[in-house]
C-alpha cells in the first residue's frame, strides 16, 4: 500500500515564496550564463546580436582547448594557482581553527568581541583600498618600509621588482584579509557544542589542552571537513584582486603572481586573443572545480560517511 501524500499547506506556500528570490537569482546568474560555454567550441564572430552571432559562428570543437594547453603562460598560471591555493588552504585552515579556539577560551566577552571585530574588519576592505595601503608601505621612493631602511643605513628595496618577496607576502595578505571571516563559522560551531561534556571532562581532571584535543576538535570535525571539501573545489580559482591589483600588474612579477584568473583577464583584454580561448580557460576551471569537489567528497564519504556533503 502506497503511503498517502502529505497535503500542501500554507506553510509550504510561505517557504516556497521565500525560496523564489534565491531560485530566480541562481537561474539568472548561475544557470542561464552556462549557455555561454558554447563559445569555447566556436570561432565567435560578432554578426548582429549575441544569440545570432553565437549560432552563426563556425564550430571549431576542441581547437581552443588545444591552443590553450600549448600556451606556456597557461602552465605558469596553473602552477601558481595550485601552489598558492594549496598553501593558503593548509595555512588558512590551521590559522582559522587555532585562532577560533584561542578566542573561544577568553573569559572576557568584551576582549573576545574586540579581537573578533579587529580580525574581521579587513574582510570588508576592497582590494583597491588594500592596494593603495600596500603601495604606501612598499613604494620605492615614498614607502614607509624603505624610509625605515634608509634611516637604518640600508639601501632602499624595489619590492615591485623582486619576485622572491611576493609569494610569502601574497599568502600573508590573503590570510590577513580572510581569516576573520573564516573564524566566524568555527566560533559558531564551538559556541553550539554541548557544555555538559566539558563539565564532565573537568570533573574527570581533564586539562584545557585535553579538552581542546579530545572534545572540541573532534566535535568540530564535520564542519572542518565540509569547509575543506568546499575549499578544495576552489583550488583552480584565485582572488583576482589579490593577484592582479596588489602587485599593480607588474611585468617583472608576472611569472610569480599570474594565476588562471589573471591570465584569463589579460587574454580577454588582448585584441589578438580569440574570445573562445578565454572561454575555454574559464570552462576548464569550472570542470576541474566540479571534479575536485566530487572527488574530495567521495574520499571523505569512504573514510567517514557522516562528514561528507552527499
Amino acid at each position: 500500500m502506497k503511503p498517502r501524500k502529505r497535503p500542501w499547506t500554507n506553510a509550504d506556500t510561505q517557504i516556497t515564496l521565500l525560496a523564489v528570490p534565491t531560485a530566480v537569482w541562481f537561474l539568472l546568474f548561475s544557470y542561464l550564463p552556462m549557455f555561454g560555454v558554447i563559445i569555447s567550441f566556436k570561432k565567435y564572430r560578432i554578426n548582429g546580436g549575441f544569440l545570432k552571432s553565437l549560432l552563426s559562428s563556425d564550430w571549431v570543437g576542441l581547437h581552443y582547448f588545444r591552443l590553450l594547453l600549448n600556451n606556456d603562460d597557461v602552465w605558469i598560471a596553473l602552477r601558481n594557482t595550485l601552489l598558492y591555493n594549496v598553501t593558503m588552504l593548509i595555512v588558512g585552515t590551521v590559522l582559522t581553527i587555532g585562532l577560533a579556539l584561542l578566542v573561544s577560551e577568553l573569559y572576557s566577552r568584551i576582549a573576545a568581541k574586540t579581537y573578533q571585530t579587529l580580525m574581521f574588519f579587513p574582510y570588508f576592505l576592497s582590494w583597491v583600498v588594500v592596494t593603495a595601503l600596500v603601495w604606501g608601505f612598499l613604494s620605492h621612493d615614498k614607502g614607509i618600509v624603505n624610509d625605515l631602511l634608509v634611516k637604518l643605513g640600508h639601501d632602499p628595496r624595489r619590492f615591485y621588482m623582486e619576485s622572491k618577496f611576493w609569494p610569502w607576502f601574497l599568502v600573508f595578505m590573503s590570510q590577513w584579509k580572510s581569516i576573520g571571516y573564516g573564524m566566524i563559522i568555527y566560533l559558531a560551531t564551538i559556541t553550539a557544542l554541548d557544555k555538559e561534556v566539558y563539565e564532565a571532562a573537568l570533573l574527570d581532571g581533564a586539562s584545557k589542552w585535553k579538552q581542546i584535543t579530545r572534545i572540541t576538535i573532534p566535535m568540530m570535525k564535520t564542519v572542518i571537513v565540509l569547509l575543506f571539501i568546499l575549499n578544495v573545489g576552489k583550488i583552480f580559482y584565485s582572488d583576482f584582486g589579490l593577484f592582479f591589483q596588489v602587485p599593480r600588474d607588474s611585468n617583472t612579477l608576472a611569472n610569480t603572481v599570474t594565476t588562471l584568473d589573471v591570465f584569463v583577464y589579460k587574454q580577454l583584454m588582448s585584441p589578438s586573443t580569440p574570445i573562445g580561448m578565454t572561454a575555454a580557460a574559464a570552462l576548464f576551471q569550472s570542470i576541474t572545480a566540479f571534479i575536485l569537489t566530487l572527488t574530495a567528497n567521495k574520499i571523505v564519504s569512504r573514510i567517514d560517511p557522516d562528514s561528507a556533503m552527499i
